[in-house]
């Protein structure tokens, strides 16, 4: 489900008469687009996105873009592509076919059907898998983590489709090779994983078992992204339009904005590319190594109630928010450091029952200190990044964003520092 939120823009430029979206609003119209509501602009908070022409009222239609104008697997299969991908074995994934389309469209430049669109695509990609191994080491440990995951994906998928690719060399002129290298696959994998809705489409033989769900959806995609107001977006079967409707008011000349979910910025970061300023669904993620440094390794009963947690779901997605620690990461904690005469209330723990005095502030004190240990980790990485920035001029961006990222967690962390005080002081 996207959210919706309207905003006034802190300043703006109109890109309407720039040529790329002169050229792009022609294509979109012979294919039974004619939007005049909404118009691309540049802001100095978002970057790129789309300005109201009018004001909408609930319950309105924001956006209908016909299925003619959508880059689906039926767009590619009803290409040059189709053949090969029919006739492949074992069958290729749905995100892989719409990967080649990508890349051989852009490479076919002016030849394309589909330059309108291709030439508003962005270039380049933020997500942790285009970003420099210098860049990466200065995340916070889980989505550094996933970032080396991410690569890992995509290497393999590249590593893994060359046969493939090899079979399209009666489509080029040029070695194969060369059209489907690895930064091309890169790069039409960030297009896809960072601008695709959902669109769920059924089964095909020619295709791997792999959920078929991916739909680029030009004009649309250049909608920013923020967490607000609801609206509802899919794909309509009556009219055959994906469709986006308000559920709220929305002043004329303001930026629209969809909302990819309620995300943290370590998710965004991760899938977007990006990170929300003010997020209220950012958070500070604790891993286990973290959680347990505090804990006396003496315990004899440590690995008992770490097999307790393990069986409950309680060592994963721990963390600190912007209203203290978690539910989650508090409860780990009191049972981690209940005493051996308190051990057999511990399903008392798991149901948020008080144990002891002695308890609630042992894990408090435990519970702040690991929040003093990672606020000092993020000051230590804020100050590497200040000089980075200094030193590798061409980074500039990569560490931008990651800075931006960092200064959110710390923000979080001293808030949480705040409330685990005043919780101290409630109960001593």
């Amino acid at each position: 489900m996207f959210r919706w939120l309207i905003i006034l823009p802190l300043y703006l430029v109109n890109q309407s008469h720039k040529l790329e979206y002169i050229q792009l609003k022609k294509w979109l119209k012979e294919r039974g687009f004619d939007d005049s509501n909404l118009r691309p602009a540049q802001f100095s908070g978002t970057g790129r996105g789309l300005i109201t022409t009018k004001a909408f009222q609930a319950g309105e239609l924001i956006i209908s873009l016909p299925e003619k104008c959508l880059l689906t697997t039926g767009t590619v299969l009803s290409s040059y592509l189709g053949e090969y991908i029919a006739k492949w074995k074992p069958p290729i994934s749905p995100l892989l076919a719409l990967c080649a389309f990508l890349i051989a469209e852009k490479y076919a430049g002016e030849q394309s059907v589909w330059k309108p669109y291709l030439d508003v695509l962005p270039r380049t990609y933020t997500c942790p898998v285009c970003l420099e191994q210098e860049v990466v080491r200065l995340l916070p440990e889980p989505v550094r983590r996933k970032a080396h995951e991410q690569r890992t994906v995509v290497q393999e998928l590249y590593t893994s489709s060359k046969t493939f690719f090899s079979s399209l060399q009666s489509l080029f002129t040029e070695d194969v090779e060369t059209v489907f290298n690895y930064d091309a696959l890169q790069w039409a994998w960030c297009t896809i994983n960072t601008r695709t809705v959902y669109m769920k489409r059924s089964q095909r033989e020619c295709f791997s078992r792999e959920p078929d769900v991916y739909a680029l959806v030009p004009y649309l995609d250049l909608l920013n992204h923020s967490p607000n107001v609801q609206v509802k977006a899919a794909f309509n079967e009556q009219t055959r339009c994906y469709e986006i409707w308000t559920d709220s008011h929305c002043r004329r000349h303001e930026e629209l904005f969809i909302c990819y979910g309620p995300h943290d910025n370590q998710r965004l970061l991760l899938e977007y590319g990006f990170v929300a300023i003010n997020n209220p669904h950012s958070a500070v993620y604790v891993s286990t190594d973290i959680l347990l440094t505090p804990i006396f390794p003496a315990d004899k009963q440590r690995n008992m109630k770490l097999s307790i947690l393990k069986d409950h779901d309680l060592l994963e997605n721990l963390t600190f928010g912007r209203d203290g620690p978690s539910w989650r990461l508090l409860t780990a904690l009191k049972l981690l450091c209940l005493e051996a005469d308190e051990f057999t209330y511990w399903k008392k723990v798991l149901l948020g029952d008080t144990i002891s005095a002695r308890n609630e502030e042992r894990s408090l004190t435990i519970a702040a200190k690991i929040c003093f240990s990672l606020t000092e980790e993020t000051q230590h990485v804020l100050h590497e990044i200040s000089q980075m920035k200094k030193d590798k001029v061409n980074l500039e961006n990569q560490l931008a964003l990651v800075e931006a990222l960092r200064l959110e967690d710390l923000t979080i962390l001293q808030t949480s520092a705040d409330i685990l005080h005043d919780l101290h002081a409630a109960i001593t």
